[in-house]
């Protein structure tokens, strides 16, 4: 089956593109875990981070909010000494600056999906597709005047990718038609007038 290339091989890579990109993420965790990961990536290989989630999971609490927020100095000193982590101050810090914003915003779910462009556009190849867009940019600028950190245009658009509120599969991919199929599904449950 055709898939997008930037994941070929590596089966990680394929896993991660095969069952979670582009599909549609409407849980608050869930959303900020990947908000997270995108930040983390930031000046790395995706497939950096993707080696180091399930320790980032089981060290960052599952990314529950409320436990990252109420982290402290000591976490982050235990953490920027573990090797299995992605050891930077920055991002660190930002991790838990972020989930006490996080905090700050009812209704986080629906305030990030209020971003995703109402037109999704089909590309048939990966240098057709942009790093950055005007949804990306009004996001990035939104939630830093919430005062969240590494949440560049360009973070907040991979981010978009990650959690369905785009679909970039490529035209030809096979997760395309079904990623799509997901969208319109989960719309029509959240607006069932549509």
């Amino acid at each position: 089956m055709p898939r997008c290339s930037w994941c070929e091989g590596d089966s990680l890579h394929e896993q991660y593109h095969d069952e979670e990109w582009g599909v549609p993420v409407f849980d608050a965790t869930q959303l900020f875990e990947r908000l997270s990961l995108e930040g983390m990536q930031a000046g790395l290989s995706w497939l950096t981070v993707l080696r180091k989630r399930a320790h980032m999971r089981d060290e960052f609490y599952a990314f529950a909010i409320d436990r990252l927020a109420a982290a402290d100095d000591v976490s982050l000193a235990r953490w920027l000494q573990d090797a299995g982590l992605i050891r930077h101050r920055g991002k660190l810090s930002a991790m838990i600056n972020n989930a006490r914003r996080v905090q700050d915003i009812e209704g986080f779910s629906d305030w990030l999906w209020s971003f995703a462009p109402n037109i999704q556009t089909a590309r048939a190849t990966l240098d057709l597709i942009p790093a950055v867009t005007a949804e990306s940019t009004a996001m990035s600028k939104a939630l830093k005047k919430a005062g969240f950190s590494f949440v560049g245009p360009t973070i907040c658009y991979a981010f978009m990718q990650s959690v369905g509120m785009v679909n970039d599969h490529v035209s030809n991919c096979w997760r395309r038609p079904l990623c799509e199929g997901l969208h319109e599904e989960m719309s029509k449950q959240a607006n069932p007038q549509l």
